[in-house]
């Protein structure tokens, strides 16, 4: 079964590339489900796969790019019923 995690990312997260890069890593580690800007500054995913998989991602997240600092990673965890096939960047 897989998990579902959502993140709430804060810091220097957005006009850095930051979505894309959470993006390309995702589909590295076979994670799906979205990514997108909030208007507080914050950036939100939402990550679909194995817990093991899920894992990675969020230590990926929580370094971030050369262009990012990031400040926390809130993470809650869910069992989703949901699928999703592929990783996106909302708007």
């Amino acid at each position: 079964m897989n998990k579902t995690a959502r993140l709430i990312i804060t810091g220097k997260v957005q006009g850095v590339g930051f979505r894309a890069f959470v993006r390309n890593r995702s589909m590295k580690n076979n994670v799906t489900g979205w990514v997108k800007n909030q208007d507080d500054g914050s950036v939100e995913a939402l990550f679909s796969g194995s817990q093991e998989d899920i894992n990675k991602l969020i230590e990926i997240t929580r370094r971030g790019t050369p262009w990012s600092k990031v400040s926390d990673v809130f993470v809650t965890y869910s069992d989703d019923d949901d699928e999703y096939s592929s990783f996106e960047i909302l708007s």
